[in-house]
């Protein structure tokens, strides 16, 4: 059973990096496509990038283009999400979620889910 963690989550000034973890363990993740979510308070839940398995294909928020990477580093069995030019308006709880046959910035195209992470953007 794949399990997932998120770290890397942080109080950063507006224009700040952060890069954030997605660890997985009990399976390797190179097997799954993994996607990134975020939720702010009072808001959906948003896809914000995915890397599909095992192509590799990315793509992201059209607000977040050219500001965040998603990256493997396969011999960690992590899957990063670099975050640069932070703003204020990133600030929400971050999650990754895996699926073994679907990917997308759809949330209901995966199946299996982290607890999250802070990101916290001040202006």
């Amino acid at each position: 059973q794949l399990q997932l963690v998120e770290s890397g989550g942080d109080l950063v000034q507006a224009g700040g990096s952060l890069t954030l973890s997605c660890r997985g363990s009990g399976r390797t993740l190179d097997y799954y496509s993994i996607g990134w979510f975020r939720q702010a308070p009072g808001k959906e839940r948003e896809g914000v990038s995915y890397i599909s398995s095992p192509d590799g294909i990315t793509d992201y928020l059209n607000s977040v283009k050219g500001r965040f990477t998603i990256f493997r580093h396969s011999s960690k069995n992590t899957v990063y999400l670099q975050m640069n030019s932070l703003k204020p308006e990133d600030t929400a709880v971050y999650y990754c979620a895996a699926s073994l046959t679907k990917y997308g910035l759809d949330m209901f195209e995966y199946d299996i889910w982290g607890q999250g992470t802070q990101v916290t953007v001040s202006s």
